[in-house]
């Protein structure tokens, strides 16, 4: 009957694969990446660590979320100090969307290309030499002070290697452009410089290809 037929055509079309924008297929997995940023702020080098991760569609798309801030003693200089009589350290972070596109994901040694899109922010705080930590009531004065935001935008390129299945490491490059910072001593053009970068991601980053895979057992049982 007219029915019959079509209930048939309608199980043959949502039986054939699906289309999307990100390319055939629908493998959707997701990975973490930790990564060490070496860059300078102001002209003073400055060491950052950033956490992102995210929703890794078609082996091709990852988009998700990143932070990143500074860890190092970055010496605010006297003329610029809300406290000249104290040693003082600038703060450097960043938060935001990531993007990436991995180029053929599935070879040992592949390209990625990725960009950071988010807010940034820097402040002011006294920071004591190691040898100066002796009293305790040294962490009750760890307050921010001249905070300063803008937003960011980081492009950046990796060369990714795949270590194991679950496990990548991607050195790579990028520049910090920031926009309408404002900080003492801190105008664009003193944040805004190269970073050199070494990640490693963990997670899942697509599954096999199991008729490739299926073809290639047959072959050698025959």
């Amino acid at each position: 009957s007219a029915l019959l037929i079509l209930l048939s055509a309608a199980i043959t079309t949502q039986a054939q694969e699906i289309q999307t924008l990100f390319g055939r297929g629908s493998s959707t997995s997701g990975y973490m990446a930790f990564s060490n940023k070496f860059t300078t702020i102001n002209g003073d080098y400055a060491n950052l660590s950033e956490v992102y991760g995210g929703v890794f569609i078609n082996r091709r798309w990852m988009i998700g979320m990143g932070v990143a801030a500074s860890t190092n003693d970055i010496r605010v200089p006297q003329q610029h100090s809300v406290s000249p009589l104290q040693p003082m350290t600038y703060q450097y972070g960043q938060g935001g969307l990531m993007l990436e596109r991995v180029i053929k994901s599935n070879r040992s040694i592949h390209l990625v290309i990725n960009m950071f899109s988010g807010v940034g922010f820097t402040a002011q705080y006294h920071r004591p030499q190691i040898g100066d930590w002796d009293d305790w009531d040294d962490f009750d004065d760890l307050s921010s002070h001249d905070e300063n935001w803008f937003y960011v935008l980081e492009p950046g390129a990796q060369l990714e290697m795949n270590l194991f299945r679950w496990l990548r490491f991607s050195p790579g490059i990028s520049y910090r452009k920031t926009y309408g910072s404002n900080g003492l001593g801190l105008s664009d053009n003193d944040l805004s410089n190269w970073s050199y970068n070494l990640t490693l991601k963990i997670g899942g980053f697509g599954k096999r290809n199991r008729e490739r895979h299926k073809h290639s057992t047959e072959v050698i049982s025959k």
